[in-house]
């Protein structure tokens, strides 16, 4: 592997995304060649790099899952006391982490992998990558609230305007919604500016990745073409 900035090295390693390797630089838990780590500095394969006294190398492939997560399932890594946590749910022999977070009462569409190069291209908002959500609500829908959640509605505790959507009306109380923003409990926030309580929410797709006939709690690998598409969207080459 050619000369990388740090924050960069870890994240190909499967350690966590560019941001939180900063804060483990910073944290002084990264050493390169015994030595500790600075901001900034590229390394290569030719070095020993460690943290918290594990040495890195870099996977020769990387694997990406599709996996169901049911509900009452929660994505974290840091919080101990969780309960039921996505990456002991799973069980799988390599560690791998997730590409966008479903909140515990939701369910559906997760994509985890060891590729931390992929999980910050997916994670960047300004590339808009797509995500489907089947919504059902406690009321049935005004074609008027459906407008203004088409248009973007402005999330007063977010201090932020939601981009424009897709919608597509599936029965009096069921929406499809794609949405192209990763925004904390985005889909609850919206509905509930409209005065509307969301019952169930599941994820379909991501991006060209469809939950298909998978039950909760099961995963898969990705086939290499949906690796490949998949690598693609992100301007990335699937290793």
């Amino acid at each position: 592997m050619e000369a990388v900035r740090l924050n960069k090295y870890l994240a190909v390693c499967g350690v966590c995304s560019r941001r939180d390797a900063d804060k483990l630089i910073e944290e002084g838990v990264v050493l390169v060649n015994g030595e500790r780590a600075q901001a900034g500095r590229k390394v290569s394969d030719a070095d020993v790099v460690t943290v918290r006294g594990k040495t890195l190398h870099t996977p020769q492939d990387h694997v990406v899952l599709a996996y169901y997560k049911p509900r009452d399932v929660v994505c974290t890594e840091r919080d101990a006391h969780a309960g039921r946590i996505v990456t002991k749910e799973i069980g799988y022999p390599r560690r791998v982490t997730y590409a966008g977070r479903l909140d515990k009462d939701s369910e559906g569409l997760l994509l985890l992998t060891d590729d931390g190069a992929l999980i910050d291209a997916m994670m960047r908002g300004r590339n808009g990558h797509e995500k489907e959500y089947i919504v059902k609500s406690d009321k049935t829908w005004e074609e008027a609230a459906i407008a203004n959640l088409r248009a973007g509605v402005y999330l007063e505790e977010l201090s932020q305007k939601t981009r424009p959507c897709k919608i597509e009306r599936m029965g009096d109380k069921t929406l499809k919604m794609t949405l192209t923003q990763g925004l904390n409990r985005q889909i609850r926030r919206m509905c509930r500016t409209q005065g509307y309580e969301i019952k169930s929410l599941k994820r379909t797709r991501v991006m060209n990745i469809e939950l298909g006939n998978l039950k909760p709690g099961e995963y898969r690998e990705l086939t290499e073409a949906e690796r490949t598409a998949l690598y693609g969207l992100c301007g990335l080459e699937a290793k």
